[in-house]
Parts: structure tokens; C-alpha cells; sequence
């Protein structure tokens, strides 16, 4: 998301403002909508497309919904969400399957527009979903394209058609064809076919392309485009519509740190849907796209719902469920602690996972200096442990210290913050599978939890400072009088419970602390 940043931060700022009015009049909105249509076009997004949001989302802030709100600061809010969902698509819209395989998927776009590493990510999503699709090299005309795709394909463990080295040698529609027979009689189900690009768009790059589409009847034609690209993002789109007519499109290289605003005008110009987000260089770097969830992350308001899936696609569910029976028998050991630390490195990057909770755009600077190397360093402790010392770290003295710090290449005083940072996080662990209130350093306890019926010195305390009337029947009333005492939070867990939703400093410090050095 690092390609919407500042589009991020300068609406952002321009809600901030807003959220300070108690009422707004027509010169806030027009302030506002003034704001909003520099920070898209400073973007790259599209002249036609600002004028056109811009009008909409004014004359939505002038009509009755906004005056009628109870709070109009976050009814604007609101409108800017949804028209900015409308830009990117509106709906979801899914790869369509052919009735009879294999179902054929074109890739086109301008050379360096990344899409012979889609086409690896692509391959290695369908093979998760149980597709067993065919990589068909059909470019021939970059310089190692062949190769490359090759070495992608073994990389994404997906089978490979490329009959032909490349480098200016082959007929392309031919390979195309011969790839899409390839997959009929070996039974493959999806054929994606990776084609040739060019710098700029021209006439051969388009009737190529065309003759491939021709050759092949792909059921879905994905125009690959950088988000980086700028201006030229439109008019490169509008080319290939004319010329190739895809049917949806693949924004790549979303976590450059470019202005990446046209790439938010292809939807809106072609009308055709964003099917993908690529995110970054890994093979599972691929995200379906959601026009909502990408809007609530350029305004700020956090993607929960995609961090939900990423932790369901990553961790196994019987896999959990012994490790809470661990923790409620008290025996969870390093090496459990190990086993969940690679699940979580599954998931991804634990910067972009704490960037899609709400309010992280704040927080930008904490979120940069978060050292995800810590959790390597920890996992290198843990594994010069042996069995018996991972299992029962009480056994490790001196000299075991000193072992594992050398066979780790880190220092015995690691080795020391590790082992005490294991017993804080078990004795933590152990509370909450009893059913008790875990007291978190920078977060605080969680009021109301644990088991019901429980009670606490706290409670007892209040309990014995009711009133002392020798009178039974005035102390009685007063008793049912009095007002219970209000706890407040003193913090939230990542701040999903606290006033602003956002995460504090203390926060991301205590997370940090658990996951590596203290």
C-alpha cells in the first residue's frame, strides 16, 4: 500500500480537519472537496475521473444526507468511501472459469509491467484452490523471457510449455496454440499464457496480440499494468482495450512508493474491473482485489477483513486448538512457541499486517523501525537449542547459554531476554486459558474478562467500603444505592478497543518485545 501513501496521508488530513466542525456549511464542503481534488490529482489520478468524483461526492455533501447526520464530519467521510469504492469497481469481481476445460488467461501489458512473475503468483493461487494450471511461454521476443518464466514456473511448482527459446526465435501463436492442445490432452484445467510486451505500445505489440486472443479464445484477457507508470497508466490502458479488449485488469507493484493514483483511473476509463493486487516481489505476494477494502485502506480506516483470511489461510485450525489444550496443562514449550512463530511468518510481512488495522497510517515511523528480522534471530535461538532444553528451559545454565549464543551467532544476553520473554508470554497465556485477566505491559488489563462468577481482591475491596449505618435498614439502602465504580481501560490490545481504534507507541514497543529483542 506503500504506492497510495501520500493519497493516504493527504486525505487523511483533510477528514482531520473536517472532523473538527460541530456543523458544516457549504464553504466547508466546497474547502474540503477543494482538498480532496488537489490530493487526487497530485496522485496521477486522472483529470476526467477527479472532476467527475469531485462533483459527486459535492453535491452529496450539500444534499440532506449529510445535513440530516447526526455527526455530518463522518456522513462526508462516508461519501467519500463509497464514491472512492465506485472509482475502483464498485464489486468484486472473480476469475470466470470456462464450463469445459482448460479455462484460457491471457496476460498483456507493456514490457517490465511484471507479467511473467503474475503469471508465477497466478499459477501458485490456482494450485492452492486445487486448479492444476499451464504456464505457455509466448514471449519470445524479450531478451531470457523463456527462462525466466521457467525458472518462475519451478519456483511456483506449476508445469511449464516452452517449446521454443525465445530470443527472437519461434512463432508465438503458434506456441500459444499448441500450449492451449498442450493442456487438453494432459489435463491440465487452466492455461495462462504469457505474451510479449513492448517500451511503448505500437503497432506490432497489437496484432500480435490480437492474433494470440484470436488463435487461443481466452476466456479471460488480464491487462497487466505497474502502478508506478503515471499518466501514461490511461492512455496504455485505453491502447490495449482498443487493441487486445481485456476483461480485467492486474495492478502490480502496489507496495512502490510512487504517487500510483492512475493506476486508481484504469477501472473507472476502461470499465473494466481490478481482478488482482500484487503486493510485492514473493510468489504469494497476490491479493484479490476489493474495491471496498482498498478504499478503506487509502482513507485510513483498515483492512481487517483481508488480515482475517491471511491468518485463517495460514494457521491450522487443529493446530490451534493443541496448542490452547497446552497452554490450559501448562505445557507449552519452545518448541510450540517456535511452530506458532513460523505460522506467523506465513502470513507475510508483519509490517503489512499491522498496516491494515486502523489507524496505522499515524504510525508510519513506529511501523518502519519494526524489525522483522527480530523473529529470525529468535527462531535461530530456539533452534540451537536441543529437544530437551527447548522442552524444559529451566535446565539451561551458564554454559548452555553460552552454547546456544555461539551456535546462534548471537550473545548470552539474547539468549537471557529470550528465555525471559518466554516465561512472561507463558505465565500471560496460561492466565487467559484459565479464564483470567492477563495484566499486559503497555496494554493493560482487559475489563469484565475472565471466567464468570470470578471475583478479585479489587471487587472484595469495593465490597467492604459499602456503607456502615448501624441503622439495617438505612445501611441496606444506601448498599442499593451506591454507585458501582467505573473501570476504564487503561489500553487495548492494538488499540481495536481503545477510543481512537488506532494502536499506541506502547503498543507496537510491547509487540515488538515479544516477538524480538526486548
Amino acid at each position: 500500500m506503500a504506492t497510495f501513501g501520500t493519497l493516504s496521508d493527504r486525505l487523511t488530513e483533510t477528514f482531520r480537519n473536517l472532523r473538527k466542525k460541530g456543523q458544516l456549511t457549504p464553504a466547508d464542503v466546497d474547502g474540503t472537496v477543494r482538498e480532496i481534488r488537489r490530493a487526487l490529482l497530485d496522485a496521477d489520478v486522472a483529470l476526467p475521473v477527479v472532476k467527475e468524483f469531485t462533483a459527486k461526492v459535492r453535491e452529496r455533501a450539500l444534499g440532506d444526507e449529510v445535513n440530516r447526520a447526526l455527526n455530518p464530519a463522518q456522513q462526508v467521510v462516508q461519501i467519500v468511501n463509497e464514491e472512492l469504492i465506485a472509482i475502483l469497481g464498485g464489486q468484486q469481481r472473480r476469475l470466470q472459469f470456462a464450463k469445459t476445460a482448460p479455462t484460457v488467461i491471457m496476460l498483456a501489458g507493456l514490457q517490465g509491467s511484471g507479467k511473467t512473475t503474475f503469471a508465477g503468483k497466478l499459477a501458485k493461487m490456482l494450485e492452492k484452490d486445487g486448479h492444476t494450471p499451464l504456464l505457455v511461454a509466448a514471449d519470445l521476443q524479450r531478451p531470457n523471457a523463456v527462462n525466466q518464466l521457467q525458472v518462475v514456473a519451478q519456483q511456483a511448482g506449476a508445469a511449464i510449455y516452452a517449446p521454443q527459446p525465445g530470443n527472437g526465435v519461434g512463432d508465438p501463436v503458434q506456441v500459444a496454440r499448441d500450449g492451449v492442445e498442450t493442456a487438453r490432452r494432459q489435463q491440465h484445467d487452466v492455461v495462462i499464457i504469457d505474451t510479449a510486451g513492448r517500451l511503448g505500445v505500437d503497432a506490432e505489440l497489437m496484432k500480435q496480440a490480437s492474433d494470440i486472443r484470436e488463435a487461443t479464445d481466452p476466456d479471460e484477457v488480464l491487462f497487466v499494468i505497474d502502478a508506478m507508470i503515471g499518466q501514461d497508466a490511461v492512455n496504455t490502458a485505453k491502447a490495449f482495450q482498443d487493441g487486445v479488449d481485456f476483461t480485467g485488469v492486474v495492478l502490480s507493484k502496489l507496495d512502490g512508493d510512487a504517487r500510483g493514483g492512475a493506476a486508481l483511473s484504469v477501472a473507472s476509463v476502461t470499465g473494466r474491473p481490478i481482478i488482482f493486487a500484487s503486493t510485492g516481489e514473493g510468489l504469494d505476494d497476490l491479493e484479490a482485489f476489493h474495491p471496498d477494502r482498498m478504499a478503506s485502506r487509502i482513507l485510513d480506516l483498515g483492512d481487517i477483513l483481508t488480515l482475517i483470511e491471511q491468518a485463517q489461510s495460514a494457521f491450522d485450525e487443529a493446530e490451534a486448538m493443541k496448542v490452547a489444550e497446552k497452554l490450559a496443562t501448562e505445557s507449552f514449550t519452545l518448541e510450540d512457541f517456535l511452530e506458532q512463530m513460523q505460522q506467523m511468518k506465513k502470513m507475510g510481512s508483519m509490517k503489512k499486517m499491522l498496516g491494515m488495522l486502523p489507524g496505522m497510517g499515524q504510525m508510519k515511523q513506529q511501523l518502519e523501525d519494526f524489525d522483522e528480522r527480530e523473529i529470525d534471530r529468535t527462531e535461530a535461538i530456539i533452534r540451537s537449542m536441543t529437544p530437551g532444553e527447548r522442552r524444559n528451559p529451566k535446565v539451561l545454565n551458564g554454559s548452555r547459554r553460552l552454547r546456544i549464543a555461539r551456535g546462534s551467532g548471537m550473545t548470552v544476553t539474547d539468549v537471557n531476554s529470550l528465555v525471559n520473554r518466554f516465561d512472561q508470554a507463558a505465565k500471560m497465556m496460561k492466565t487467559v486459558a484459565r479464564g483470567g485477566v492477563p495484566n499486559i505491559p503497555g496494554m493493560g488489563p482487559v475489563p469484565g474478562a475472565g471466567r464468570p462468577g470470578a471475583s478479585s481482591k479489587r471487587g472484595k475491596q469495593q465490597k467492604a467500603k459499602g456503607s456502615r449505618s448501624g441503622n439495617p435498614a438505612k445501611r441496606a439502602a444506601e448498599n442499593a444505592g451506591a454507585p458501582a465504580p467505573a473501570v476504564a481501560p487503561t489500553g487495548s490490545g492494538f488499540g481495536l478497543g481503545g477510543a481512537k481504534g488506532a494502536p499506541t507507541e506502547a503498543d507496537l514497543a510491547e509487540l515488538q518485545k515479544l516477538l524480538g529483542k526486548g
